[in-house]
């Protein structure tokens, strides 16, 4: 029999996919990190042209690196860098590879959503590492094997939740992929078989909420316990994880990753609005937007270079992602030790833009529109130039319930982005249900300056 200190201690590690990487102290996993950075660095200098050219060009060999704070010596890569790659041999990943394309058994590639897609080469073990790394977001989200997780996404070449289905069945969970049916089809299916969790882009769950409550279906009779979301910032919104926390009466957690990259940050059940690094896994830095300068305090945003360990196919060192983050200025009540980033991801530094002189981040402005009850999910917003004037339009739709409150909802509405964004807006109301309704990662922000 246990003695109670045993009871106890089992409580505890039940908390972790893997107890002893999530509880390393940081020294340990600062050295953990060196070592498979020296290991990651080598690979790739030995087997990828594409990186041996890039360091041999900026005077670096793997030797070098003797320490932690050798890796700010490491030339950056950056996306349009893997895109320009992609015309060489192998076709079509180009030198980057490290391994004989023999070797590569799953493509996949970005959404395009910033320019022309970035083509993914992973190997076995790279794809089981991806279903490691979700096992890690999952198990720290709640999700058990008592679970039935539905997958309400379209199967395709995006990496969309395909890590996610694979660990979700890896920590022993029963998974219902949903990939061909309509969103009413989804629905039902989910009711039907009482499903207890699902993933999706945040504002494709508040879609389906929507088309639920259209069908005569309560989102919060369904029977959902937890949603993880991913692909767009507004799980680590606090008014968007509330609209979505109200509408399906369940938990909301987020998860950061990409197709280059990996699913690298996850928030748990312990800090909202925090995301946790997976530190045994990936190293993130933090530089300046403008001077590069490391930034190790907390709570002062700027840009995050990250790079993924123990890949084999397609290496990424010291990745500029454009992804604006800050270090939180506390450890987590979970027990891991991972670091935290406070906010999640606050926006990208190719979104962060000046506007009348004023920065402004897209995501403040879904916070102010989502706090505001009366409005719908939709919005778009829209920035152009008079002359020499910026001029920024915010398109919204006022539920038909409260039309009659119309210029309350607009002072309201006109005060609230004010004294959160420091800008005034030419604000237009549309007809209900007219904006556009994504599936999938939404486009709501759009810069018109560079074209005027």
């Amino acid at each position: 029999m246990k003695n109670p200190t045993e009871e106890v201690q089992g409580m505890a590690e039940d908390r972790y996919w893997n107890p002893i990487l999530e509880r390393l102290p940081q020294e340990r996993l600062k050295e953990l990190q060196f070592k498979k950075f020296k290991r990651t660095i080598s690979w790739a200098y030995e087997n990828s042209p594409f990186y041996r050219r890039l360091y041999r060009e900026a005077g670096i060999e793997p030797g070098d690196i003797r320490s932690l704070e050798d890796i700010k010596r490491v030339p950056k890569i950056e996306k349009g860098m893997l895109r320009e790659v992609q015309q060489r041999d192998p076709f079509p990943y180009g030198d980057i590879l490290a391994v004989p394309i023999e070797e590569v058994t799953t493509f996949r590639q970005t959404s395009g959503t910033t320019g022309t897609p970035v083509y993914q080469a992973e190997t076995w073990e790279d794809w089981e590492l991806w279903s490691e790394w979700w096992a890690y977001i999952l198990y720290a989200q709640g999700y058990r094997k008592t679970d039935r997780v539905f997958l309400p996404f379209g199967y395709n070449i995006f990496v969309a939740f395909w890590a996610a289905h694979y660990a979700a069945e890896k920590i022993g969970c029963e998974v219902i992929p949903g990939g061909v049916l309509d969103t009413q089809a989804r629905i039902l299916k989910m009711k039907e078989l009482r499903c207890s969790a699902f993933m999706a882009t945040p504002t494709y769950v508040l879609g389906m909420a929507e088309t639920a409550t259209k069908m005569g279906i309560d989102p919060k009779e369904i029977g959902i316990r937890r949603i993880t979301c991913a692909g767009e910032p507004g799980a680590s919104i606090p008014s968007t994880k509330k609209r979505i926390e109200e509408r399906w009466g369940c938990r909301v957690f987020d998860h950061v990753g990409a197709t280059e990259i990996g699913a690298w940050g996850f928030e748990c059940e312990e800090s909202p609005y925090m995301l946790h690094i997976n530190e045994a896994f990936f190293l993130v830095e933090i530089e300046d937007m403008e001077t590069g300068e490391p930034i190790e305090e907390p709570n002062r945003p700027g840009k995050m270079i990250i790079t993924t360990f123990d890949r084999l196919a397609k290496p990424c060192i010291r990745f500029d992602s454009k992804d604006v983050i800050k270090w939180a200025d506390h450890q987590c009540a979970c027990g891991r030790s991972f670091r935290l980033l406070d906010g999640g991801v606050i926006g990208r530094a190719d979104d962060i833009t000046k506007v009348k002189g004023v920065l402004l981040a897209p995501s403040a402005i879904e916070e102010v529109v989502r706090g505001v009850g009366e409005l719908s999910d939709e919005f778009e917003v829209i920035v152009t130039k008079k002359g020499d004037i910026d001029d920024i339009t915010l398109k919204i739709e006022i539920r038909p319930e409260y039309e009659t409150k119309r210029d309350e909802i607009l002072k309201r509405l006109q005060t609230e982005l004010r004294i959160k964004t420091n800008l005034g807006y030419n604000i237009e109301v549309h007809p209900y249900h007219s904006l556009p309704r994504y599936d999938v990662k939404a486009k709501r922000f759009k810069d018109l300056r560079k074209h005027s």
